[in-house]
Order: C-alpha cells, then structure tokens, then sequence
C-alpha cells in the first residue's frame, strides 16, 4: 500500500504564489506516476499535473505557465509550484499515485484564492 501526505495549502491573494507538498510512503518502489487532481465545489475532480518516474509531465491547458509539477526522488516526495494564481484556482488539491497495487488518494488540502 502507499500513503500520501499533502501540505502547503492556504489563503493567498489573486497573483501570488503557493506551492504544495506530497509525501509518498509504504510501497513506493510500486508507484509508475504521481500528480495534482483538485476539486471545487460543485465540480468535478480535475486532474491538474502529472509526472511519472522518467520525468515526463502534463498539465490541463488551465494552468500551463503558471504551474509546475516537480520531485525530490530522494525524499519520496513531489511538489506543485503554483505562481499567478486565480481566484478560479481555489479547491482542493489531491495528490494521486498510480501504483501495482491500484491508485493511492492523500487527505487533500484546501487552497483558497482571494480577488
């Protein structure tokens, strides 16, 4: 099995800067990828960024420029750097590993864009 973790989120104004944290932990040696999803209210789950274990990464056409998805290997861990931010972008961000033994959900955390 594998857990996550998520940290970062918060209150921040239209036009700044946020970045997130995901911890991985358990069977981590089983993880093929790892992104973003977020969720606002009365929306659908969303994917936002992906990356896999090579390195490569997408993003949803919403956030290209803007965010960046990235990992520490070494710490287990991959981050998103979200700059620019909108009011739009509030919801709550999930971070997703899709591993052999079936997709890993974190609690979420909550990022809130104020106008």
């Amino acid at each position: 099995q594998v857990q996550l973790v998520e940290s970062g989120g918060g209150l921040v104004q239209a036009g700044g800067s946020l970045r997130l944290s995901c911890a991985a932990s358990g069977s981590i040696f089983s993880i093929n990828a790892m992104g973003w999803y977020r969720q606002a209210p009365g929306k659908r789950r969303e994917l936002v960024a992906g990356i896999t274990t090579g390195g490569s990464t997408n993003y949803a056409d919403s956030v290209k420029g803007r965010f960046t998805i990235s990992r520490d290997s070494a710490k287990n861990t991959v981050y998103l750097q979200m700059n620019s931010l909108k009011p739009e972008d509030t919801a709550v961000y999930y971070c997703t590993a899709n591993a052999r033994g079936g997709v890993a959900w974190g609690q979420g955390t909550l990022v809130t864009v104020s106008s």
